[in-house]
């Protein structure tokens, strides 16, 4: 597996690349947009990781650029947990970010989700890919391209823009990805954060599944859309 490593920070980039050859990867660094641009076209990649500032452009400026050619999976490393930032990158279709500072182990499993979803992606063509076209729930539409969720009013001819987080649509994503199959609490946290429930408080999970059906349920109290199966987790089978 090769890893495209774009980062300006000398030692974070020697110890990330130290980390990754310990545990397999071939790595290739940059520390600019202008090298990175250059080593990508000259060789193939399994995953990039981009730092979002560097210091002739942005990590986005490099994520478009390579999705131009090919849907590559990217993860964002960010010194900045700003919504506006997460939201523009997983627009661009990134597969996932992660703030500094960061703990080595949570962005190797990062790394290895991804990855994991990517090969599904290829090999079947369902799982967790990126649905491409606009999904319906009942009275609610995701649309993907635009990361954009509304409500439907059809008698009215009117649509209501749904204003989620970064992570409440990410979680909606992964119920839309896995519709009529039911998802455990640990398999929502795996694919949410793609990192093990160790990294995660379990109750975050219970936190999200509220808020997210505050925002798309008619009534919250009696979910129709993202429904509780007792014993064994959630489902979306709209």
């Amino acid at each position: 597996m090769r890893v495209l490593l774009v980062e300006d920070d000398e030692a974070i980039t020697m110890g990330l690349s130290y980390s990754l050859e310990k545990e397999g990867y071939e790595v290739v660094t940059a520390k600019n947009a202008t090298e990175a641009r250059s080593v990508w076209t000259t060789g193939k990649y399994d995953i990039c990781v981009l730092d979002i500032n560097l210091p002739d452009g942005s990590g986005y400026d490099i994520c478009r650029y390579i999705k131009q050619s090919e849907d590559e999976p990217v993860i964002f490393l960010t010194a900045v947990d700003a919504e506006v930032n997460v939201v523009m990158g997983l627009e661009m279709g990134a597969d996932d970010y992660i703030c500094k500072p960061f703990r080595v182990g949570e962005l190797m499993a990062r790394i290895k989700s991804v990855l994991r979803r990517a090969d599904r992606t290829q090999s079947c063509g369902t799982g967790n890919s990126k649905p491409d076209h606009p999904e319906v729930i009942g009275d609610i539409r995701v649309n993907t391209k635009e990361a954009k969720v509304v409500r439907i009013d059809r008698e009215a001819e009117l649509e209501e823009t749904i204003e989620l987080t970064a992570l409440e649509y990410r979680l909606l994503l992964t119920f839309v990805n896995n519709r009529g199959i039911v998802l455990s609490r640990k398999k929502l946290l795996s694919d949410m954060w793609d990192i093990s429930g160790d990294f995660v408080n379990d109750n975050t999970l219970t936190v999200y599944i509220k808020r997210l059906r505050d925002k798309i349920e008619r009534d919250p109290a009696n979910p129709e859309i993202i429904r509780t199966v007792r014993g064994l987790g959630y489902i979306l089978d709209k």
